[in-house]
């Protein structure tokens, strides 16, 4: 029998960029929408189960989190192999499980959705007849280059890789070539450029787009993807932006960062953290400890460097007789305790940036990250890495003007210290006033944009009504699913157990 309610299975790529904003969207439907939610999670392994983040969240009873056998890689890619390709390869494998796990489902599940990564498994949704979604999981300008890049003649390309001319973007904001992508700078490996074309088809084929950002955000690019003069007339689906969706604020509890933060001023801290994959080498960590020192309170989390590329080994910690960390300069703890707190590998962050002694907060740029400072009033000392970071640095700094940010590509040299405190210093002292004016103006239109009645929350409402009808039309006589297609294998036991039965055990 059909279930009343539409069911939402979403399809969930490594790495908590993209678990933590589906979990988000799974809670949202599920809450305020009257959705029956499955989230399948591919993970790079089994180990991600230890994360802090992975504890039995407080869902709702219809969301259920389902943690898909890792699957290895290793074999079917090339050690240097770009993250981007090894996620690709790593859905792809997870595919077969993923039909297997909506096949042995009681009532068909109304719609999938899933990531940027994750595309392939829209062919599953149109086997099964449910409406087919892709989760944007940054912003709505990213997705406008993602949706635009299967279309950049070679002569485009030219200019914008070679030549470092902007890349025009059509009724957006154009991309400076030291903002560009990576992969505009990868050209060993063609499929990358290929791969991300086809993935930018299949999200314009789509039955909608839902995005992590909001309306008053990015109103002209949102424009834009709907226009049939510029993007519109590539992008056949709908765009629902829903954002902002980042992890809530847990109970607070005790920690040694949290009781140091009670003894702050208000808004006198700034906290630094370079997300979960985010790697400076070990020059730079050293700048970095040195550009604190010089400038404001503050709370680090760091990670040991690794100087070259993303397969180099970790340095081996040890500490010196103060207890700080090799990497860092020596007595660098001893000099910094009354100023200072370094956590080492991972801290609170969500409850960190909603202390009120937390005035400005030093990242990599990740959207997730991003928009937790936004919701939260903080402005920011952007310095992007990898991905599509640098894009996101350019709009916070020179379109938002809630960010400042280094002078030159923090991959092109070292950021002396100097500058490090400087950049520090014009966030959270002098021109830091105007900066959290306009930054405290954006948390209030992310707060209204999700109440009901809101842009994202009737955005949704709009997904939720589609996934009504669907359901509906299914239920009309000779609209059944085609009972001839082959049932593929059982799945294993290590596949059925929720997230939560897995951690537990």
């Amino acid at each position: 029998m059909q279930n009343p309610n539409p069911h939402a299975v979403l399809l969930a790529s490594p790495g908590m960029g993209h678990f933590i904003p589906a979990l988000e969207l799974g809670k949202h439907l599920a809450t305020h929408h009257g959705f029956d939610v499955t989230i399948f999670v591919v993970a790079a392994d089994a180990s991600i189960t230890e994360s802090p983040l992975f504890k039995p969240p407080q869902t709702p009873n219809l969301l259920n989190l389902v943690l898909l056998p890792p699957v290895d890689v290793s074999a079917l890619v090339n050690s240097t192999a770009s993250v981007v390709t090894r996620l690709v390869i790593m859905m792809r494998e997870a595919l077969p499980l993923l039909q297997a796990a909506i096949s042995s489902m009681k009532s068909r599940p109304t719609a999938l959705i899933v990531d940027m990564f994750g595309t392939e498994a829209l062919a599953i949704a149109e086997e099964f007849d449910m409406l087919k979604y892709v989760f944007i999981t940054s912003t709505a300008w990213f997705l406008a280059v993602t949706v635009h890049f299967p279309y950049i003649d070679e002569e485009a390309e030219h200019k914008h890789r070679v030549m470092k001319r902007p890349l025009d973007v059509p009724g957006c904001r154009s991309i400076r070539h030291e903002d560009t992508l990576d992969l505009f700078f990868d050209q060993t490996d063609r499929n990358l450029f290929s791969g991300f074309a086809r993935i930018g088809m299949e999200i314009s084929n789509a039955d909608g787009i839902l995005v992590n950002t909001w309306q008053d955000l990015e109103p002209s690019t949102l424009r834009a993807l709907e226009n049939e003069k510029f993007l519109g007339r590539v992008v056949k689906a709908s765009v629902y932006p829903v954002g902002p969706l980042v992890r809530p604020v847990g109970q607070s509890s005790k920690s040694e960062v949290m009781d140091w933060l009670d003894m702050q001023p208000m808004e006198s801290v700034i906290y630094v953290s370079f997300g979960s994959g985010g790697t400076l080498s070990a020059k730079q960590t050293t700048e970095l400890a040195w550009g604190l020192e010089l400038s404001q309170r503050f709370v680090w989390v760091v990670r040991p460097p690794v100087d070259g590329d993303a397969s180099a080994n970790f340095f081996n910690v040890t500490n010196s007789h103060d207890g700080t960390p090799s990497y860092l300069p020596s007595g660098f703890f001893t000099r910094i305790r009354n100023k200072g707190m370094v956590v080492l590998m991972w801290a609170s962050q969500t409850e960190i940036l909603a202390h009120k002694s937390i005035g400005g907060f030093l990242s990599h740029c990740g959207w997730n990250s991003t928009l937790e400072s936004m919701v939260n009033g903080v402005p920011m000392v952007v310095w992007p890495l990898y991905a599509e970071q640098q894009m996101n640095a350019a709009m916070l700094a020179e379109e938002l003007k809630v960010a400042v940010r280094p002078k030159i590509q923090p991959n092109a040299g070292v950021i002396e210290r100097e500058e490090i405190a400087g950049m520090v210093r014009r966030v959270m002292e002098l021109k830091g006033n105007e900066m959290r004016d306009k930054v405290k103006e954006l948390q209030r239109s992310a707060h209204q944009a999700l109440m009901q009645g809101g842009s994202s929350y009737n955005s949704l409402e709009r997904v939720s009504k589609d996934c009504e009808l669907n359901v509906k039309s299914l239920q009309l006589p000779n609209c059944h699913r085609n009972d001839t297609m082959p049932t593929p294998p059982a799945l294993g036991t290590s596949v059925t157990p929720t997230l939560a039965g897995l951690i537990e055990a």
